[in-house]
């Protein structure tokens, strides 16, 4: 099964609401607050690569407050 992380930028301030927002979704696996140059980082486990564009496009980047994203694909089998 396809898995990505994506790494977020979000308002300051706003890291709650938007991690709170990112838990609620189930197709969202898990989500925490993270130190460095992100705020936030989201991991999603779902049936196609496709899927998981559409939920970072259309979900994720769409929330209130994102800044910005940084998607890595998990690649297996090497």
């Amino acid at each position: 099964m396809p898995k990505a992380y994506v790494l977020i930028n979000v308002e300051l301030g706003t890291e709650e609401e938007v991690l709170r927002e990112l838990r609620s979704d189930s197709r969202i696996k898990e989500a925490y607050f993270v130190y460095g140059p992100y705020d936030l980082i989201a991991k999603i486990e779902i049936e196609s690569i496709d899927r998981i564009k559409e939920i970072v496009n259309f979900k994720i980047r769409k929330l209130n407050n994102v800044r910005s994203t940084q998607t890595m694909t998990v690649v297996e089998g090497i």
